[in-house]
């Protein structure tokens, strides 16, 4: 475990840096025009808000996030750095990527390389006050269902049984409801779960398990049922834009969908440290509008000025959330719809890189 000062840019939130130092322009709003390069959208995406800065102060103890390796990790594990400077942030996970531990490290959170399938591993975390749960697995669920269940159910049970008394934050998925029509504004937190395939539903035992253990140890907690954090590098608009610009075709049959910015989102999850319940309560954390595909496809299409190739038609039903609760508790994300699709059309068009993990946002089988 080794622990880093954090930078100065990190710790002054209040004072973040200039687009200038990049070479970039702001807009009046203080976002950028655009991305020029990895480090200035690490930095934005990274950039905590006045609210939520307060949100985690009137919250006491450092803070653990656990499966940080993935790809929302790390933002948000140096966004609560930032936001407060002055606790210990500490990312565990397997590390099997080693640039991803030297990045956390070198923005001042400390890490703990840990295998969660091994109890022993998991009775050697220190305890700490504030947990975020992220780990979990999805793709390749399909003829490895066991590894699936362990990782999304069990896995779970011993961690809210060794932090028996702490603060959760519960990553899970959009996908525990059953498809909602399109039309008639998206799943609610108090909706029956039914989802289709066993990745989904072994999502439903990982929070049925925390609720368990929530009551059992009075442990307060919130669930974030999250659907399709927006980075540069990967998510649902980079899927549709890399179709739209190589012409390849976009399949329509899910055709909605919700999306928020992966800052946006990340930002939001911490803050529910200072709502949650027990037992352990869903929030769903994404954008407020109900997405057309096709719409989507047609947008970057201008942007491009290149016709996507559009396949089949829309179903009615897609998996949407209604964020009402969480809306009426955060307000509305920070980046709009537009500038995200902005954003994305000029990474994609000037190459800028890409984490090679698609979405498969139009599975409608629940198969993975």
């Amino acid at each position: 475990m080794t622990s880093q000062k954090p930078k100065s840019s990190d710790v002054a939130a209040a004072k973040p840096p200039s687009h200038s130092q990049y070479g970039a322009a702001s807009r009046p709003d203080g976002q950028p025009v655009r991305f020029d390069n990895v480090e200035m959208l690490d930095e934005f995406l990274s950039r905590p808000s006045a609210a939520l800065i307060a949100d985690l102060q009137a919250v006491d103890g450092d803070i653990m996030i656990i499966g940080v390796a993935g790809k929302m990790g790390p933002t948000l594990a140096r966004m609560a750095k930032r936001a407060v400077p002055d606790r210990r942030v500490i990312g565990v996970a397997r590390f099997s990527d080693p640039e991803v531990k030297r990045y956390l490290e070198a923005h001042g959170i400390e890490t703990i390389s840990a295998d969660l399938l091994k109890p022993a591993d998991i009775a050697s975390l220190p305890k700490v006050k504030n947990i975020v749960f992220m780990a979990g697995r999805k793709f390749g669920s399909t003829g490895g269902e066991d590894l699936t269940w362990a990782m999304n159910v069990y896995v779970p049970g011993l961690i809210a049984d060794h932090f028996a008394g702490s603060r959760f934050v519960v990553f899970s998925t959009i996908c525990v409801y059953p498809f909602a029509p399109v039309l008639h504004g998206g799943s609610r937190e108090t909706d029956e779960l039914g989802p289709p395939g066993e990745y989904a539903m072994s999502c439903v035992g990982r929070e049925r398990i925390f609720q368990h253990f929530s009551r059992q140890h009075q442990s307060p907690g919130s669930i974030i049922r999250l659907s399709y954090a927006i980075d540069m590098r990967y998510g649902v608009l980079h899927d549709l834009g890399t179709k739209v610009l190589r012409g390849e075709p976009i399949d329509l049959s899910m055709g909605h969908v919700n999306v928020i910015w992966q800052g946006d989102a990340c930002s939001q999850s911490l803050r529910t440290f200072r709502h949650g319940q027990v037992p352990t309560a869903p929030f769903n954390i994404t954008g407020p509008e109900t997405l057309s595909i096709r719409a989507l496809a047609l947008a970057f299409g201008r942007r491009f000025d290149k016709a996507p190739i559009l396949r089949g038609e829309e179903a009615p039903t897609a998996w949407i959330a209604d964020t009402s609760l969480a809306e009426g508790l955060f307000g509305y994300p920070d980046v709009p719809l537009e500038r995200m699709i902005d954003w994305t059309a000029d990474w994609l068009a000037r190459d800028m890189g890409s984490f090679g993990k698609a979405t498969h946002f139009e599975v409608r089988s629940g198969t993975y």
